[in-house]
């Protein structure tokens, strides 16, 4: 499966996504990655790619001109 890649204004609209609607990010940590420690969300780490599956699969749908915005730069 191949990486989903970002421009710099899709990172920063999905950082702010992740801030505002990802149930699972508590004061910049990801509760997913939780194992007793507390780990950074990936996302909001990551520049130029869609790294977190969860944030894929169940929040970008709730965003639709942005998930279909990414969808569209990636089949190029």
């Amino acid at each position: 499966m191949m990486p989903t890649k970002l421009t710099p204004t899709m990172s920063e609209q999905v950082k702010r996504t992740v801030r505002r609607s990802c149930c699972n990010h508590i004061d910049g940590n990801c509760l997913l990655l939780d194992d007793g420690d507390s780990h950074p969300c990936v996302q909001l780490l990551s520049v130029s790619r869609l790294c977190c599956n969860y944030l894929k699969k169940y929040v970008l749908p709730a965003k639709p001109e942005l998930y279909a915005a990414i969808i569209h730069y990636n089949e190029k």
